[in-house]
């Protein structure tokens, strides 16, 4: 009886999601309307497709269930840098700027921008097999969330479960592209809203409320601290404060992502879409880490459970049968929406990118054909791998995810945040992050592989135990280093030239002035714009200063400082 119930309710959700698809079919003709529905989104179909991409069943299985376990309660903050850092500031750092640049440029994918906003097709070309390469781990670890959960629900093949999702997210991908992406994310986040909400209260109710499952929770120790799980930061803030850094800064370096704003209707729309997407954030991310706080109480807390078993197991034993329905259609929800909008990335990407970067006469109809062709290929390479990774037992979501998130956003972020605010950000500065950030996560990946070999010293010492001891710290720091290294590469290497800039950035008038001279203010203190007169000089439009000119200057660089 339970199974047929599961099975009815997933069929009606599938039925809805590929009629969803069906209508929007007209939408997806074009190749704008298919990657960028046009660029004609509202606010609210905005918020809620950024939000559904940003959580899924990695969210809700994976990392809730893992950082839950390590840091009891305060796995909270998580959820709340998600909705401050990672929606509403990357809402208003990103947004408008991210419209503004990428229509002016024409471009509709990451690499895309990359390459015009540089001049380069060869920086382009690169970007896109990063994009694809790296975002195939991210889409395996989705599969394998939901695997998880559908082998709990209907006691079936994990293999089953994956091939299942796969060909129902194919079906409304390939027949509505983006708009259908959205849509069905709008309907996906309801849902998404309303079953987190449930499911956290029927899970604490379980254990007699809020207040007894704190105090159940306060009893179990950390070592030799009592209480660590209930209190405000846990046992472990160095990594609470990792995850916290990737999981919320290294959103903004993700393209599928960043893909988001490019299709916004108007400038209008991002307050609203700001607003929408953070409270969207603070209820469902907020809501997931909450409850993975309370795992300890399901299982023996001595013996460390297979962490992406936690939250199912949770589940199970909680739940009624109609709630874990929901659950179910929850969790399908959230992941259906982010492996939509990673194949739709990762498709346009190869078709628009590298594949039009190397044959430009490409025809509009065999663009068409490629794009979705390259969805079929993406979805089921994701599915194979996800299928091996459980099969041989290979790692937890919490490990690809770190691997796939690190080094997207410790390649990206840097370059991506600096061309959009600094007119002398150079190709250079950009080539120097991607090959540094895919050189760190791939340094990570071999280490970990092989940690079994590795010198005891070595393992036990203090670089690779905040380094390399975990993916997410990798990530972190790779990240942050390229705030360095941009920036520094871009001071002393060839400017792109000035007058195509001076238009580009026009639109944001004296407020990217402001910008301008705090970022070299920062990199190069006192000697700044002699710096950037000297890294000037070899630049085609490098122009030389009066004295009055020269003295204005500094007297303004003094004031600033």
């Amino acid at each position: 009886m339970e199974v047929v119930l599961y099975i009815i309710v997933l069929l009606v959700y599938f039925a809805v999601m590929i009629w969803i698809g069906v209508r929007n079919s007209r939408s997806s003709r074009s190749v704008q309307g298919f990657v960028l529905g046009g660029r004609s989104v509202g606010p609210w179909l905005s918020a809620f497709a950024y939000g559904t991409s940003y959580f899924s069943a990695v969210i809700f299985i994976g990392y809730a269930g893992q950082f839950g376990w390590n840091f009891g309660i305060a796995a909270t903050w998580i959820g709340i840098g998600n909705a401050v850092i990672g929606s509403l500031l990357a809402w208003a750092v990103l947004g408008r700027r991210t419209r503004v640049m990428t229509q002016q440029l024409d471009s509709a994918t990451m690499p895309d921008y990359f390459g015009k906003r540089f001049g380069d097709d060869k920086l382009k070309i690169a970007a896109s097999v990063i994009v694809f390469i790296f975002l195939i781990p991210y889409t395996a670890s989705l599969y394998k969330g939901l695997g998880s959960l559908f082998a709990m629900a209907f006691d079936i093949p994990y293999w089953v479960c994956i091939i299942i999702m796969a060909a129902v997210t194919a079906a409304y991908v390939l027949v509505g592209g983006y708009m259908a992406t959205v849509w069905n994310d709008f309907v996906q986040g309801i849902i998404m809203l309303f079953g987190i909400v449930a499911v956290v209260v029927a899970v604490l109710m379980s254990q007699g409320g809020l207040m007894a499952a704190l105090e159940q929770l306060s009893q179990i120790p950390a070592g030799d601290m009592q209480g660590a799980y209930t209190s405000f930061f846990g046992p472990d803030l160095y990594g609470l404060v990792m995850v916290i850094i990737l999981t919320s800064l290294g959103t903004w370096g993700l393209p599928q992502m960043v893909q988001k704003f490019y299709a916004l209707k108007s400038e209008k729309t991002v307050r609203t879409g700001m607003i929408v997407s953070t409270l969207f954030a603070l209820i469902v991310a907020g809501g997931c880490y909450f409850l993975g706080g309370f795992g300890r109480l399901f299982f023996d807390s001595y013996s460390t459970p297979v962490y992406d078993n936690i939250i199912p197991a949770m589940l199970s034993q909680s739940l009624p049968i109609v709630l874990i329905a929901v659950v179910l259609v929850l969790v399908v929800s959230a992941s259906m929406s982010t492996l939509s909008s990673l194949v739709m990335s990762s498709s346009s990407t190869l078709t628009l990118d590298l594949i039009r970067g190397v044959k430009k006469d490409l025809s509009h109809k065999s663009q068409m054909v490629l794009i979705r062709a390259f969805v079929a290929v993406f979805i089921v390479i994701s599915a194979v791998i996800a299928i091996v990774y459980e099969e041989f037992q290979l790692a937890f979501i919490a490990q690809m995810m770190g691997v796939s998130w690190g080094a997207l956003a410790g390649a990206f972020l840097a370059p991506y945040l600096f061309s959009l605010y600094w007119k002398k950000t150079t190709k250079a500065g950009c080539w120097a992050c991607f090959v540094f950030g895919v050189a760190m996560s791939l340094t990570a990946l071999v280490l970990s592989l092989s940690s079994a070999s590795l010198p005891q010293s070595f393992t036990e010492s203090f670089i690779y135990e905040y380094l390399f001891g975990s993916s997410i710290y990798v990530g972190v720091w790779t990240m942050l280093a390229g705030f360095v290294i941009v920036p520094v590469v871009s001071l002393f290497t060839r400017k792109p030239g000035q007058e195509k800039l001076a238009a580009l950035f026009a639109p944001f008038g004296q407020m990217n002035d402001a910008v301008e001279h705090a970022v070299e203010g920062y990199m190069a203190g006192h000697s700044a714009p002699a710096a950037v007169v000297r890294a000037d000089s070899g630049s085609p439009v490098a122009s030389e200063k009066t004295s009055a000119e020269s003295e204005r200057e500094e007297t303004r660089t003094d004031t600033e400082k």
